[in-house]
Order: structure tokens, then C-alpha cells, then sequence
């Protein structure tokens, strides 16, 4: 189904607020982790170095919004994710650092030839 242009304002609500959910730090790094298995909070806390709190309340606010499931096994709670589609968007976002960089560096490189080319 086609994305409707321009979008209403409760999309765009819904949008802004994916992107605040993802745009913390410690979710990216949880996500990260979480890419290739699935692990429980004592895994994820020893791997970031966080507290136990912390990994908790963010996996708590990601599973809210559906981007990680959880399930209990044993004693322990283990997370995974449920929306791969926070993945591509990290693909993308990345890709366009990556040509900014390159861009970046281009310049700075000319700029340091030019400077040379004048002494």
C-alpha cells in the first residue's frame, strides 16, 4: 500500500515518535547486540557494561513499541528481535554517514592540496 503525500499528522505522529524511541544511544547498542541472537538482560547488561536498570527500562520501552519480543526461560527473561525493520533503517542511515564522511573528506582533502599547491 502506497505511503500517502503528504502524510497526515497522525503518521507523521507515529513516525516522530518511532524515531525517538530508536534515536536513544543505549537502544541502538541493545538493537546492535540483539542482531544476531537473541540474550537475556544479564547477557546484554555484561556485554554494555550498563546496569541492570537501565538495559531493562530501555528493553522495556522497545518491546512496548513491538521492535523486540520477550519470553522466559527458566529464570530468565530473553529478548529478541520482532521488527527487522529497524535493521534497514540503520542500513540507510549509515550509508548516508558513510557518503558524508567520504564527501567530508574529499573536501578536506582538496583543501589541504590547495594549501600546499600556495606555499
Amino acid at each position: 500500500m502506497p505511503i500517502p503525500h503528504p502524510l497526515p499528522e497522525p503518521l507523521v505522529e507515529l513516525v516522530a515518535s518511532r524515531f525517538r524511541l530508536i534515536g536513544e544511544p543505549m537502544r541502538i547498542r541493545l538493537l546492535d547486540r540483539l542482531r544476531d541472537s537473541e540474550q537475556s538482560v544479564g547477557e546484554l547488561t555484561d556485554a554494555l557494561g550498563a546496569s541492570q536498570q537501565n538495559v531493562s527500562k530501555h528493553l522495556g520501552a522497545l518491546h512496548q513499541a513491538g521492535i523486540v519480543s520477550r519470553r522466559k526461560v527458566g529464570n530468565r527473561v530473553v529478548y529478541a528481535i520482532s521488527d527487522q525493520s529497524v535493521f534497514a533503517l540503520c542500513e540507510m542511515v549509515c550509508g548516508g554517514l558513510q557518503q558524508q564522511v567520504a564527501e567530508l573528506a574529499q573536501i578536506l582533502e582538496g583543501t589541504v592540496e590547495t594549501a600546499r599547491s600556495e606555499r
